[in-house]
């Protein structure tokens, strides 16, 4: 009987946390920089990234759901 490791296991749990906190960051940040009345380039730029972090939330969240099922 030779030992067999476990399965290995997804990264998707970090991806999710991961996305979710530059979800945060980049919200934030664009609140803040039209609040300090920042370029409206800064307040462009860091809303787009939000819009990116969210986009990748999603994707990872529906792979960890199809991969669970």
């Amino acid at each position: 009987m030779a030992f067999e490791p476990p399965p290995p296991r997804s990264a998707l749990t970090l991806r999710i946390v991961l996305a979710t906190f530059g979800l945060l960051l980049w919200i934030a940040a664009a609140v803040l920089s039209a609040l300090l009345d920042l370029p409206g380039g800064w307040v462009v730029a860091f809303g787009v990234l939000a819009v990116v972090a969210l986009v990748d939330l999603v994707i990872v969240a529906r792979r960890k759901r199809s991969e669970n099922s």
